[in-house]
């Protein structure tokens, strides 16, 4: 993993294959000041946390062959640091258990207060 830059320590990255909840999270996020990266697809992103580092991400529960499950179980593999928030649509009290075993920052169904959201993101920066 190369050592980071500024910008990398303030970048949120979002995985989501929901191009409408990508794009208005994008905006809500950098409305705020913050630096965001956008993934549709889970393999991108595992393969951008693999080589970067990530301090935060933001992940929908579930997607298109990868659900958000297994992308964390992978992420503590390849980057125990990064601190996540899960977002879903769909409640599932198994898949939000597991969820929360791995210690997410926060869990947020969709849609969700905006407010409560960035100060999520801002404490998993440790900016409260």
């Amino acid at each position: 993993m190369s050592n980071p830059t500024d910008a990398e320590l303030k970048e949120v990255c979002l995985l989501d294959d929901d191009p409408s909840v990508l794009k208005s999270m994008h905006y809500l996020l950098a409305s705020e000041g913050l630096k965001v990266r956008t993934f549709s697809k889970a393999e991108d992103f595992l393969t951008h946390a693999s080589t970067h580092q990530v301090p935060v991400v933001v992940t929908d529960i579930w997607m298109d062959q990868v659900t958000g499950l297994e992308v964390l179980a992978r992420l503590c593999a390849i980057s125990p640091k990064t601190r996540v928030i899960v977002i879903t649509a769909r409640e599932d009290l198994g898949a939000r258990a597991t969820a929360m075993s791995i210690g997410p920052v926060a869990f947020f169904m969709k849609s969700f207060n905006d407010e409560k959201f960035i100060a999520a993101v801002r404490d998993a920066f440790g900016q409260s």
